[in-house]
């Protein structure tokens, strides 16, 4: 598994205004928009093109396209979805999947309770969205899904994660083709299963207590 931890002092600031507490909904979802298109030009560095001739005002050209099929985005309901628009916003032409997951707070482990994801991923690349990547496990169960439906390579977008997640995923993910892509790398999990620092619940912060 490959790990990237874009340092840019653009996404160090924005996730300074996630972290606190004082930060209105409002201002959150904006910013978690912002920081996901910032971390989905790292997240696509590798996405598949192809060689194109176009006709300029002056003269012929070659450049590149999207290839087929296109990329599939995938967030993580609900607090993924706070993070889907920053990443169609970068790659429009993308389809949009969907998992549906929920983690038990006393074991900790992920659940799927709905997806709504092509029933043939052979070929594609999918970028699964996911704020927090904590213990692992759901992001871990995320992956396994879309690898199981046939899906060649993923790439996780997380704004924040624990170095626990970090090597859980990567014990999970071994032998494939699997990147992960994070705003920061924060210091460790508490007893609960929360990152610290970290910035709280991300969903209740995106759209409230439910």
């Amino acid at each position: 598994m490959r790990v990237h931890v874009a340092d840019h002092p653009l996404i160090t600031h924005k996730l300074t205004v996630l972290r606190d507490k004082t930060t209105p909904s409002a201002t959150f979802r904006a910013l978690t928009e912002e920081l996901v298109t910032l971390l989905a030009y790292e997240a696509t560095r590798n996405v598949r093109i192809n060689e194109v001739t176009i006709e300029t005002p002056v003269t012929t050209t070659t450049g590149v396209a999207l290839s087929e099929p296109r990329p599939l985005v995938v967030p993580i309901l609900r607090a993924g979805l706070g993070m889907l628009e920053g990443m169609v916003k970068l790659v429009p032409t993308a389809e949009v999947g969907f998992l549906g997951m929920v983690r038990n707070e006393e074991t900790l482990q992920p659940t799927t309770y709905a997806e709504r994801l092509p029933d043939d991923l052979s070929d594609r690349q999918c970028f699964v969205l996911d704020p927090m990547l904590a213990t692992g496990g759901s992001l871990s169960a995320a992956i396994d899904f879309l690898f199981d439906r046939g899906a060649v390579d993923v790439t996780a977008i997380c704004l924040l994660a624990a170095p626990e997640g970090v090597e859980m995923l990567e014990k999970r993910t071994e032998g494939r083709d699997v990147t992960l892509v994070l705003g920061a790398l924060d210091e460790r999990l508490n007893e609960n299963g929360y990152i610290v620092p970290g910035l709280g619940d991300a969903g209740d912060r995106l759209y409230g207590l439910v």
